[in-house]
């Protein structure tokens, strides 16, 4: 099995054992699904927002080639992270699409 690090970062909240375990169980399954992938990092921090969508979730990836960055805002700090993950799923799909293209080439 491949080495793959995550790095969690509570931005002036509390530690979360549950969302921990939440985001690393999606990170690992992006992680096998793109095995370039090595490291994630991952910021969660509340914002000072008036709609109620102040938790913010931030993940960056290392990956070949310049690193992939995605932030979404929710209601919750779960919520947040599916849409962050999601947004990182179509840099991956795009960055493996160049990587294929470019070794059929």
């Amino acid at each position: 099995m491949k080495d793959f690090q995550i790095i969690f970062n509570y931005v002036d909240i509390a530690k979360s054992v549950a969302l921990d375990e939440y985001i690393t169980d999606e990170l690992k399954k992006l992680s096998n699904k793109y095995t370039f992938i090595h490291r994630a990092d991952v910021f969660l921090r509340r914002d000072n927002r008036t709609d109620g969508e102040n938790c913010i979730c931030e993940i960056r990836l290392s990956a070949p080639g310049p690193r992939l960055y995605a932030e979404s805002n929710d209601s919750d700090f779960k919520s947040a992270t599916k849409k962050t993950i999601s947004d990182l799923t179509d840099q991956l799909q795009k960055r493996k699409r160049d990587f294929t293209s470019g070794i059929a080439s």
